[in-house]
């Protein structure tokens, strides 16, 4: 059964006055504004004067080129248009195709992309290509070092040419990966310093990027979300409004909407290119420890140890429950639109489909046991990533001991059952997992601390950022596969 727990703002995000995001979220049902008008006034010009009826002469001239353009559009109906866009998007993906490989083009590639495309929205999408990863030497793997203290998060800009890294020192660096120097670096503050410093203050605990590469959004300990350019790491604009630490950011892809969480229990949505606040989302009973999502609009999330995962559907204000892990469940990844992958600190590993209220599948102690015999534990399983539309996951563990890893797994059809493909040993807490978007390598953040606490640490352990390459078998025409 599905509930709905939301406060929903009565203002239309694209209409909210821009400024400082302060103000408590309104309830739906109470009462009106303060009277002060909530409209952005709209910039004149030459097309927006107003002409009354009995001054027709007077009015602005339109040119005849003009005149002709507007009576063409209005002549257009609904039908024609949607036949002109659609041949447009059609000569579009041609142009892509042919760009590809300008000797060889069929109408059947048309057809090819456009019904990935809609296995893609359905959350049907599985490309095989787990089968064809090898697993990489040691000596391939890069590590980039730059914090002082345990990096806490981290993204790949959708180009993948950069990482944008962020730590318990409080610092976000941005790092090329080709090259493996920094390109920026937003120094972290001390604590008290908030009103003359531009970066955090406080423990960064998660970060993303747009889809578009435009924005960063990074959240810390002191309920705060930073707004950043991404390209030029100028600071644009703070979030106020969460109880609690903020422990989960996503922006919704193709838009500009960003889903928050935190240990406030609540999902918060807001409209970074409008600055504005939307509404928030109630229902969890403990603090919420990681939160995706893809171009749906929707989000998932980890309910820590309330035991739940769930699906927020924001158009519908409801919400879908999953139990399943016997521990505190401390991340989610959504592999598509449809499955997911979470992690826990009993040690497990499951996937889910957003249509069953248990996992499809579940790998209890994924990274082994530690401790002395009779009061051995499961490694906690700190952080999971997901190859979108694929079949291709990882997961990395809090390590007690030197000895910890990232695991590579393959993804049974459709999405039932795990199976280890290779591990990577690095040493210390795998506090985040992404791969590229390309599938060519996979990054881990690491450091001597758990990035939710300091329960242990791990002295011998180095705070870095580990590059793994994701090398292939010799390439296969069959490496696609749609289970439709």
């Amino acid at each position: 059964m599905s509930s709905s727990f939301f406060i929903k703002a009565k203002q239309n995000p694209k209409l909210v006055k821009k400024g400082k995001n302060t103000a408590a979220p309104k309830r739906k049902g109470d009462g009106g504004s303060d009277g002060k008008s909530q409209l952005r006034a709209k910039k004149p010009n030459k097309y927006n004067e107003e002409i009354s009826s009995d001054s027709e002469t007077e009015g602005p001239v339109v040119s005849k080129k003009r005149q002709a353009s507007e009576e063409n559009q209005y002549d257009e109906t609904p039908q024609e248009k949607k036949l002109r866009l659609a041949k447009l998007y059609l000569e579009q993906l041609k142009e892509e195709e042919v760009k590809a490989d300008d000797d060889f083009f069929e109408t059947d590639l048309i057809a090819g992309r456009l019904q990935e495309e809609v296995l893609e929205q359905k959350g049907k999408l599985q490309r095989l290509i787990a089968k064809d990863l090898l697993a990489p030497d040691v000596s391939e793997i890069r590590v980039l070092r730059g914090h002082k203290l345990p990096i806490t998060c981290l993204v790949i800009t959708p180009d993948d040419k950069c990482i944008f890294s962020a730590a318990k020192d409080c610092s976000i660096i941005k790092w090329n990966i080709e090259s493996g120097k920094k390109v920026h670096t937003i120094p972290g503050g001390r604590k008290g310093t908030e009103e003359r410093h531009v970066g955090h203050t406080a423990h960064i605990l998660c970060m993303a990027v747009s889809s578009d590469g435009k924005y960063l959004a990074t959240g810390d300990m002191n309920k705060l979300i930073m707004i950043w350019e991404a390209e030029t790491c100028k600071h644009l604009y703070k979030f106020t409004g969460h109880k609690g630490p903020v422990s989960g950011l996503s922006f919704r892809r193709g838009t500009h909407d960003l889903y928050s969480a935190s240990h406030d229990r609540s999902v918060k949505v807001w409209n970074v290119a409008e600055n504005a606040y939307v509404e928030t989302l109630f229902g969890h009973q403990d603090a919420i420890t990681g939160l995706d999502s893809l171009s749906r609009e929707c989000c998932v999330t980890a309910g820590g140890r309330d035991g739940t995962v769930r699906v927020w559907k924001i158009a519908e204000e409801s919400q879908l429950v999953f139990h399943g892990h016997e521990g505190s469940i401390d991340c989610i990844q959504l592999i598509n639109e449809e499955h997911m992958i979470t992690g826990a600190d009993d040690g497990s590993v499951s996937l889910w489909s957003v249509n069953k209220k248990k996992p499809l599948g579940t790998v209890k102690q994924a990274h082994g046991r530690h401790g002395d015999a009779g009061l051995e534990q499961p490694h906690w399983v700190a952080s999971v990533a997901a190859l979108q539309n694929s079949d291709t996951v990882a997961s990395g563990a809090s390590g007690c001991s030197h000895n910890s890893q990232v695991n590579v797994w393959k993804c049974g059809q459709n999405y039932r059952g795990l199976e280890l493909l290779f591990s990577v040993p690095v040493s210390g807490f795998v506090n985040s997992l992404k791969f590229s978007s390309s599938g060519q390598f996979l990054v881990a953040g690491v450091g001597q601390e758990h990035r939710l606490g300091r329960w242990w640490k791990l002295k011998e352990a180095k705070n870095g950022i580990y590059i793994i390459p994701l090398k292939r078998k010799p390439s296969n025409p069959e490496e696609t596969k749609i289970n439709a």
